[in-house]
């Protein structure tokens, strides 16, 4: 499918069932409670099957439509983060935004009057730049910083793979920084890796950050992660992304897997 159809075919998904958010649950590696669940998006093509985002959210980005697709996902992510703490279920919500969403004046405004009409609050939210992304951010402070000023928290993601970093972290006003799963895989058997972890771990609390570690796949990288003195871990042996429906039967599940983990 070309992208000129791609697109036609996005612009009718927004808004349909076509479209959904899946939900990958963070915990807090010091207790192993639920910290945070990062909505993903996902679009299920009637007659093409799966689009993954890195084909589509580009496309978004350069035709325009990524202003009403993040609209739509901020709708479906709030809705479902005010059902699940009507059931008792407490967490942040990670949401991921684009930075050509930023170069609107009003995008800070639009997001403090989501929280409002759902009635979840600011400290609950954590809006995610990938740090290629963030390069292009500098000349955008005023509104990064306008987020902040609303107590809304922002992270850099996939920290490490890019080239301007610290510049980033001295620069922008985030609150998270996440580890590149590429470093947290191989900490556990590379000397050269884990000083970095430790590394990045320390001088995000340096800086005042929290710090996440990404793409912990089994017990030897979650237990060296809390070692470490990391924050909060993400990755498929904490838990897969999951239907909005799955989250209490997984928070069920974790609590009894973190007991008999004993980290």
């Amino acid at each position: 499918m070309n992208d000129d159809a791609l697109l036609d075919r996005l612009e009718a998904a927004i808004g349909s069932d076509a479209l959904s958010y899946c939900y990958q649950p963070k915990i807090s590696l010091a207790d192993g409670k639920l910290r945070r669940v990062e909505a993903l998006i996902r679009w299920q093509d009637g007659d093409h099957g799966t689009v993954g985002p890195d084909r589509f959210i580009p496309l978004a980005e350069e035709s325009g439509l990524i202003d009403p697709l993040t609209r739509w996902g901020l709708d479906t992510a709030f809705r479902q983060w005010r059902a699940w703490t009507d059931d008792g279920i407490e967490c942040e919500l990670a949401f991921n935004i684009s930075a050509r969403s930023l170069e609107a004046l009003d995008f800070p405004d639009l997001v403090e009057a989501k929280t409002a009409e759902f009635n979840v609050p600011a400290s609950r939210l954590v809006l995610e730049l990938t740090e290629s992304s963030s390069q292009t951010l500098i000349n955008l402070m005023d509104t990064l910083t306008r987020f902040r000023i609303k107590g809304i928290g922002l992270a850099i993601d996939d920290f490490g793979t890019g080239y301007s970093t610290l510049k980033l972290l001295r620069m922008l006003p985030f609150t998270e920084l996440k580890i590149d799963r590429f470093f947290v895989r191989d900490a556990e058997r590379s000397t050269d890796s884990r000083v970095i972890v430790e590394a990045m771990i320390d001088l995000a609390h340096g800086l005042g950050l929290s710090a996440t570690a990404e793409g912990i796949e089994n017990d030897a990288q979650l237990a060296l992660m809390k070692a470490l003195g990391c924050d909060v871990a993400q990755g498929y042996r904490v838990g897969k992304p999951l239907v909005a429906a799955a989250l209490p039967d997984w928070q069920r599940d974790w609590t009894v897997e973190w007991d008999r983990l004993a980290l």
